[in-house]
């Protein structure tokens, strides 16, 4: 997008239109024992006041949107400790000991102990939030200009400690800006509430900006990503459906699934309304085949599915620079781009058939390894890109992918694998790319590199999904079902007399297994499959939900990609040096991959592309894009669910306990009271 959102615009160009006054905001980043009033007089300075702390919780310039996640501190740690992608981290292999707090799979998102420094951690950003909110009601700003700014400030501080306490649980309550501990050691020894206690005062921040925030803001063009009365309302669905789920819910307690049901329902209510900014479903195109799923993501002002939204900008001005690197990282390195995130045969699975059944149970639909790609959902074919899918650009809108290997020499047995690939420059460890939100517009120029997609952290599709949830949890079990097919229509499923492949979903558990399958393939690569794994206690079936739920537990398995083999059209493996499907002088040495003319009979490429493989392409599991040492699983430890505070915090603050199982100080903090 050529304009540049306010929610991303650095500090330092806030500061072009300043003047002499973004000194005094940038030193009010600084002075831990003072207030610089300005800052709370001026409604322009208050204003980039809280677009500065939008900045410090948003994905940074070249930011891999889709698998980017702020307390990872990494474009793809949490979602390589899913299916979603491969590829060793901290969370997925083995540790001599799993809950040593010295280790590196001791997540440190929670920072240290309040000091000088304005680096970005959580509680330095707590710190500056609550800086804000303890001073701007005492200068006598409006409450025209100042509400809509407490607001904000009042939803990024929700926002940070439900980051915080459903990887934690409990942690320090600091709702009033420390000094750094060195000037007041005693004050600053804050111990960790109750995840309960979080939870309501999250709840209670949220309640406050939604009675301050409007729900359209006005000249969307300027002030396209700011937090809407609405996006709390929905974020506050988020917060209670997560405190409802069996991460924190043990006892399965109705009395939670009520209020996270009612918490989205009205978020849901507000959200449609025309005060809500009249939110639904993306459907320009229509629903047939999953045209309005696939073209969501490029309509960004006023995108009616956009609840909360990052933006970014394709301006290649330093001072203001914030692209999306997304489009680069997936594309291809044939197409110029980086081609290094590549998705799993584990995820392909997840995609049902078109008529909604999964891969192997449907009957209308059979399915094989061999044609894996046909009948499948619409969104199979805007989330995977397969040898041979079309792939468009700017530059070459006819454009198709090919990632298909071929033996140079005769294999001396079944076990070798071949050596010789169609892309010279290097693909994907699956061979199996990621297409979800790329660009068909988008031009190879500078590689990609100057993508201004935004990326939509909520949708209005997971605040539906979170609804049926919720109602499911309740026992309207009808409700959550037409929920999820609502999803499936407009993903261009099959109705089948509007059951949507849902018939045979019966009990309460099958209808809680409906709808986490149905976020895994809705959201796939959109930075949720950790967070779901995580709070249905998934990763492996120590707690019985993967039973539950009928769920293949994470921990165990490989990661896997495809291999696609050239073969002679008599099924004979090919061997030689000359690409297969290349054309030399125009002939190619077995079959061309994307001829001119077609066989007699054949009329379209998705006709050819069915001939083509069924003749000259042999499809296999690839299962070594994993680490390839013979016994490398995936590998989960329960200590996860909820991290302990590592040593570089403890060490300083031992007052706060340790969470149980994890070393360092007294293991006494129950993250479930």
């Amino acid at each position: 997008m050529k304009n540049i959102k306010i929610n991303i615009v650095a500090c330092v160009a806030t500061a072009l239109f300043l003047g002499s006054c973004s000194d005094d905001f940038l030193e009010e980043k600084r002075d831990l024992s003072g207030v610089n009033e300005q800052v709370y007089q001026e409604p322009l300075q208050a204003k980039a006041y809280v677009d500065y702390i939008y900045r410090l919780f948003l994905p940074a310039n070249n930011a891999q949107s889709y698998t980017w996640d702020l307390a990872s501190g990494s474009n793809d740690d949490f979602s390589q400790t899913t299916e979603e992608l491969t590829g060793e981290v901290n969370w997925n292999k083995v540790w001599a000991e799993p809950g040593r707090n010295t280790d590196a799979n001791c997540l440190n998102y929670i920072g240290v102990a309040m000091n000088a420094s304005i680096g970005n951690n959580s509680y330095t950003r707590l710190r500056q939030i609550n800086l804000f909110l303890d001073n701007i009601d005492k200068y006598g700003m409006a409450d025209a200009d100042k509400n809509p700014l407490k607001g904000q400030m009042y939803f990024w501080r929700a926002w940070q400690y439900f980051d915080l306490v459903r990887l934690y649980g409990g942690v320090p309550l600091v709702l009033t800006a420390q000094s750094s501990i060195t000037d007041n050691p005693e004050a600053n020894k804050v111990l960790r509430s109750s995840t309960s206690a979080c939870i309501e005062q999250i709840i209670a921040d949220l309640d406050m900006a939604q009675s301050l925030l409007p729900g359209v803001w006005d000249d969307p063009n300027v002030n396209w990503g700011r937090i809407t009365k609405g996006a709390v309302a929905a974020f506050k669905g988020r917060v209670l459906l997560t405190w409802a789920s069996p991460l924190f819910n043990r006892t399965d307690d109705v009395s939670r699934w009520q209020r996270a049901y009612d918490a989205n329902k009205a978020a849901v209510t507000l959200l449609e309304s025309a005060e809500g900014g009249s939110k639904r479903l993306f459907n320009t195109g229509g629903f047939a085949n999953g045209t309005a799923w696939g073209n969501m993501w490029f309509t960004e002002v006023n995108n009616p599915e956009a609840v909360i939204v990052y933006g970014f900008n394709n301006t290649t001005a330093s001072n203001v620079q914030r692209n999306n690197g997304w489009e680069r990282a997936v594309r291809s390195k044939t197409q110029g781009a980086n081609g290094s995130v590549g998705a799993t045969l584990q995820m392909m699975n997840a995609f049902p058939m078109k008529d909604g059944k999964a891969p192997g149970v449907s009957t209308t639909y059979p399915y094989s390894l061999q044609t894996f790609y046909k009948n499948r959902d619409p969104r199979f074919y805007k989330t995977f890109i397969y040898s041979g899918a079309p792939w468009p650009h700017a530059e070459e809108p006819t454009f198709k992918q090919f990632s298909y290997h071929w033996f140079r020499t005769a294999p001396a047995n079944s076990t070798v694998l071949p050596t010789g690939v169609t892309e010279t420059l290097g693909t994907v460890n699956t061979n199996i790319y990621i297409g979800k939100a790329t660009n068909p517009s988008a031009s190879k120029a500078n590689n990609f590199q100057f993508s201004g997609t935004d990326y939509m952290e909520m949708r209005f599709a997971e605040v539906l999904l979170n609804l049926a949830e919720s109602a499911i949890g309740i026992n309207q079990l009808a409700e959550g079902k037409a929920l999820i097919a609502k999803i499936r229509e407009r993903a261009g499923i099959e109705s089948n007399g509007g059951t949507f492949g849902l018939d045979n979903v019966n009990s309460r558990d099958q209808h809680f297994a409906a709808v986490i399958n149905e976020r895994k393939v809705e959201f796939a690569y959109e930075s949720k499959r950790f967070w779901d794994l995580r709070r249905w206690l998934l990763f492996n079936n120590d707690f019985g939900t993967c039973t539950r739920l009928n769920q293949t537990p994470i921990e165990g398995i490989r990661r896997q990609g495809l291999f696609f083999i050239a073969k002679r059209q008599n099924g004979t493996d090919y061997v030689g040096n000359p690409d297969p499907f290349v054309p030399v002088n125009g002939v190619a040495p077995v079959a061309d991959r994307n001829p001119t003319t077609f066989p007699a009979g054949i009329t379209t490429y998705d006709q050819y592309l069915d001939y083509f493989y069924a003749n000259f392409l042999r499809v296999v599991v690839k299962d070594n894009a994993d680490p390839t040492t013979a016994d490398w699983k995936f590998k989960w430890y329960n200590q996860y669910y909820f991290f302990g505070i590592p040593a570089s915090a403890l060490n300083t603050s031992m007052y706060l306990g340790q969470t149980t199982g994890w070393s360092g100080g007294t293991s006494t903090f129950d993250p479930l009271q």
